[in-house]
């Protein structure tokens, strides 16, 4: 069992307090290496359950404008995936929360598929998210993670057909991203208002934990999707707020803990 599968297994238990899973995104190199992991650190002391750690590449397609600058800017400062495998390995010997690598597929297959989940497993990493691999095409990485104990975590989209949601549904591992909106990465003043029907729509075919993720910017959105999801994931607010910010681990700590006062509600003994 993968350490993703035990958090949310936790939950289930008789007498645990339940939680809403909270997932906060950073930029690997973003603005520096030394940054990542002293934001990340702050993350985790404001009350974050897991982190996504993004493998900067040079054509995110499913990024906007504030997740691409940081990309561009961590690449310009020569940040490779081993570089971010090592800054994994050194966060997974002072936290015990999840970490999820999110990297698009190209720099996996250039590493090697193989390697690359090797070298993944012995650096803490619980989860792959690779927002441009179909589950089609996933078989042989699913394998080879599976063996090491890490979860491929499949996207389904707005745009998802009916017919699509069982396959990437029961293709998924650890827990489903489910997109809350048309379009790219990035914080917005307002959610979709079909959100509560998409929702609805994945929760229809799986009972696979789902996280929802893309345009949650404040702890007020994260407190309405939490009403309707296992988990919160907000990615270009964490960014903006390092970028932003003359002291970012503070900023950082300080907004993940507004947040998880908002979902407070939800978790009752």
């Amino acid at each position: 069992m993968s350490r993703i599968d035990s958090f949310f297994e936790s939950l289930s238990q008789k007498g645990e307090k339940k939680r809403k899973a909270l997932i906060p995104y950073l930029t690997v190199g973003y603005p520096s290496v030394d940054a990542t992991m002293e934001v990340a650190l702050a993350l985790v002391a404001g009350g974050c359950d897991m982190i996504e750690l993004g493998i900067p590449f040079s054509d995110p397609l499913a990024d906007g404008a504030t997740i691409q600058r940081a990309s561009h800017h961590a690449l310009q400062q020569g940040v490779t995936p081993q570089q971010c495998l090592d800054v994994a390995s050194r966060l997974r010997q002072r936290v015990d929360v999840p970490l999820i690598f999110l990297s698009y597929y190209n720099p996996i297959l250039h590493y090697g598929l193989e390697d690359f989940c090797a070298a993944s497993s012995q650096a803490g990493i619980d989860g792959l998210i690779i927002p441009d691999l179909p589950p089609e095409e996933g078989a042989t990485l699913e394998g080879l993670a599976a063996r090491k104990q890490m979860d491929i975590i499949y996207l389904l989209a707005p745009t998802t057909t009916d017919e699509r949601l069982p396959l990437i549904a029961d293709r998924a591992r650890g827990f489903i991203y489910v997109v809350s909106l048309k379009g790219v990465t990035g914080a917005r003043e307002t959610l979709p208002p079909e959100l509560e029907g998409f929702v609805a729509r994945v929760r229809s075919v799986t009972v696979k934990p789902l996280c929802v993720g893309f345009g949650i910017a404040s702890p007020e959105q994260a407190f309405r999707v939490a009403s309707l999801a296992d988990g919160v994931i907000i990615g270009s607010r964490i960014v903006d707020i390092v970028e932003n910010s003359d002291q970012p681990a503070k900023a950082a700590e300080d907004f993940i803990r507004q947040v998880r006062k908002a979902l407070s509600p939800y978790e009752s003994a």
